[in-house]
């Protein structure tokens, strides 16, 4: 049922516009097999029921890889090398393979892997430090607040990073910067 609904909402958007964009988010908790119901529109198919599909772009998003991207940036930090070296064909193998056989990845086992349907896997690196300033100074300008480099570094101090020792990446991106901003609205 479900995997016909997807289908039938997929045809309805492309046939009234061919340049359709496809946000499917958090792919690792979708139950394993639904996406497999769009291989047709991404298949080599010159049209689908009389659709061409070609023009439609499908973008999956997922945290399924996000330990295995991790583990590449350490191994990158450990070896000397900077973040941003990480090039996208030092992560596209193992992201694929990983993905692939993560149970809990939404393509897991998916014909779109196996059939090589995905373009492009595009790893999101965990940020460091100082990018997570950034984004607290971002916060802080589109408050209307002038930014307060003691404050910024209080919120950073809150925050928590991995390896534990070296607190080098974020565990959670900058995504708890407004709410621990907002304790710190005063100062």
């Amino acid at each position: 049922l479900f995997q016909e609904q997807l289908q039938n909402w997929i045809r309805g958007n492309v046939s009234a516009c061919p340049h359709s964009v496809f946000i499917f988010d958090e792919m690792d908790k979708m139950h394993p097999g639904l996406i497999d119901a769009i291989k047709p529109f991404l298949d080599y198919y010159e049209q689908v029921d009389g659709v061409s599909y070609t023009k439609a772009i499908f973008i999956f998003l997922s945290n399924a890889g996000g330990d295995l991207i991790n583990r590449a940036a350490l191994d990158f930090w450990t070896s000397g090398k900077h973040r941003e070296e990480i090039q996208l064909k030092d992560l596209e193998p193992t992201l694929s393979v990983g993905v692939f056989n993560n149970k809990n990845s939404g393509l897991w086992h998916s014909s779109l892997i196996e059939k090589n349907l995905i373009d492009y896997f595009v790893p999101f690196l965990p940020l460091e430090q100082k990018h997570v300033k950034m984004c607290i100074r971002a916060e802080m300008i589109a408050r209307g607040y002038a930014v307060n480099e003691e404050v910024v570094q209080a919120v950073v101090d809150e925050m928590t990073f991995f390896p534990k020792e070296q607190k080098i990446y974020s565990d959670k991106g900058c995504k708890t910067v407004q709410a621990k901003l907002d304790i710190h609205e005063d100062t």
